[in-house]
């Protein structure tokens, strides 16, 4: 049977300073309330398309269009995995958590599309480029030569430069199709930032050459301040630069402020900036806000102070679509999945029509398991659910639906050696206590919370999010599990996850479906639909 459950997406509609046209609509932040960190923007006619960092997970680098500067829709990716190796095939202990695709810089010159990244687990950077966005296909080259951190193409008067790095910025000039390195050009640093007094300098660099100056958008985090967006100009693009503080401030009561993200003309002359903000378990979300040129500096917001809500110069148009419900009665996955690492083989949508089949993966637990399909969560709050089909599993198997980072727990069936099923709620992490002499002692958590016997071959499965909370006695940053024997009577389990945005995963957290096999060779587990909603 068929559940259907309402997808929730409602936005308010507030004033922000100035009076709305009939082609204004307004914007409320954060505008998805997902994960979308590192965006970086371009507009090619009326069309806004924005890239967004996924590191791990395949296939990367999503594309996303909108018409609106609000309504963000995943439309392409551009790699469905960076290197065939063990590191995304996790064999032989290697992983690329943490690591992977960082802050892809997206520009388009004269009829082509050009995307460039660094992979950190590969100590490469690629280049990627198309004539069409939305389909591909993607042409590569690998770089030789490691722009780390966060890189930023400029095309300027027939030459192609980069901007790279951390603290300081450096300066190299590319081949004009990007495929490498300019013979015979050297880097050279053109920023450095203050070195005292922050906790994080010069990052995440954006480089525009507009009206007379060069300029560098970058995010600092002073100590004792939210993070803070700085930019940095010249009229020679080797400099000196000068800089200044363009937005810095809290938005939406929590204190560490936005920062990371680029600015964008709209086709009416119009300037707006899209940052993130790191907003705990969910993840990092987008803001927008708008720009006014003063003295040429973009100043960011309002008079450099972030806005919840904002007047965009654009006709409202377009939908959401960077998490959604799903029935899984295509033959191909929708573009809201994302596999951890590289695709296992086997998985299927029309061996059984309506269902989605995972075949069970060699695994010691969720972190080596291949056939793990993710989704992004979504706050303040919400749930995913799931109806999974144990029937095709096998001893060693256990699948089900899990809150998936670092931290994570998950609620589903496994299959004892003797045939015996179970529903199972398992958490993996660490706890963190302080020893003797007051250093952080961490101790390593696997452990079953609550088994329960299965009844018959079908289990309905749930996760609920609370990410902000929006009643008395919710806690941020927590999930429940529970489940059901015949999806109207459920039992909710005591048990919280209690989450947090960790750096060795570096993601927030997404809603998992999983099958893998502890012993060997595994079985099938069947799912017959995912839904999201917001409560």
């Amino acid at each position: 049977m068929k559940h259907s459950l309402l997808l929730l997406a409602a936005c308010l509609v507030l004033a922000a300073g100035c009076t709305a046209s009939p082609e204004s609509h307004e914007a409320v932040n954060p505008l998805t309330y997902t994960d979308i960190p590192d965006p970086d923007i371009i507009r090619v006619g009326e069309d806004y398309y924005m890239v967004s960092t996924t590191m791990y997970f395949c296939p990367g680098a999503p594309i996303m269009h909108s018409r609106d500067l609000e309504h963000w829709e995943i439309v392409n990716y551009i790699y469905d995995v960076i290197e065939d190796d063990d590191i995304y095939n996790l064999r032989n202990g290697k992983n690329a958590y943490g690591k992977g695709q960082w802050a892809t810089t997206l520009r388009y010159h004269d009829g082509v599309y050009y995307a460039l990244f660094v992979a950190n687990d590969q100590q490469k950077t690629y280049m990627y480029r198309t004539r069409d966005i939305e389909k591909g296909p993607w042409e590569r080259n690998v770089i030789e030569g490691y722009f780390m951190h966060d890189a930023s193409l400029l095309f300027d008067e027939g030459r192609l430069w980069v901007v790279w790095g951390n603290g300081n910025l450096n300066l190299v000039e590319l081949e004009p199709d990007g495929s490498a390195v300019k013979a015979g050009a050297e880097a050279r640093t053109i920023i450095e930032s203050p070195r005292e007094g922050w906790n994080l300098r010069a990052e995440g660099a954006h480089f525009y050459h507009i009206g007379d100056y060069y300029y560098v958008l970058e995010i600092d985090w002073p100590r004792d301040k939210p993070r803070t967006a700085t930019v940095w100009r010249s009229k020679d693009i080797y400099g000196p630069y000068e800089s200044k503080v363009v937005l810095q401030g809290t938005l939406g009561g929590r204190g560490d402020g936005i920062a990371q993200g680029p600015i964008v003309e709209t086709q009416h002359g119009d300037w707006y900036a899209v940052q993130f903000q790191d907003h705990g378990a969910v993840g990092r979300i987008p803001c927008l806000q708008p720009v006014t040129w003063v003295d040429g500096w973009p100043m960011m917001g309002e008079n450099g102070v972030p806005l919840e809500n904002v007047t965009v110069n654009l006709p409202s148009q377009g939908r959401n679509y960077v998490w959604d419900n799903d029935e899984f009665d295509g033959s191909e996955l929708a573009l809201v999945w994302q596999w951890n690492h590289k695709a296992p083989e086997g998985w299927s949508l029309t061996e059984r029509p309506g269902w989605l089949r995972l075949r069970a993966t060699k695994a010691t637990g969720l972190a080596d398991a291949r056939g793990t399909l993710t989704q992004r969560t979504v706050g303040p709050r919400s749930y995913s659910l799931t109806l999974l089909d144990a029937s095709g599993m096998k001893p060693g198997d256990e699948a089900g639906l899990a809150a998936f980072q670092s931290g994570n727990a998950r609620i589903g069936v496994r299959v004892a050696p003797d045939g015996t099923r179970s529903v199972v709620l398992h958490e993996t992490g660490r706890s963190v206590s302080r020893g003797a002499d007051g250093r952080p002692v961490f101790e390593r958590i696997d452990r079953d919370v609550r088994t329960v016997p299965m009844e018959g071959d079908r289990v309905w499965l749930c996760i609920r999010y609370v990410f902000t909370p929006q009643d008395e006695g919710d806690e941020a940053d927590t999930a429940f599990f529970s489940w059901s024997f015949d999806g109207d009577h459920w039992t909710e389990d005591d048990y919280a996850l209690h989450m947090r945005f960790t750096l060795d995963y570096f993601t927030g957290y997404r809603s998992a479906l999983y099958n893998f096999n502890t012993l060997g060779e595994g079985g099938t587990a069947d799912f017959d639909w995912f839904h999201q909603r917001t409560y």
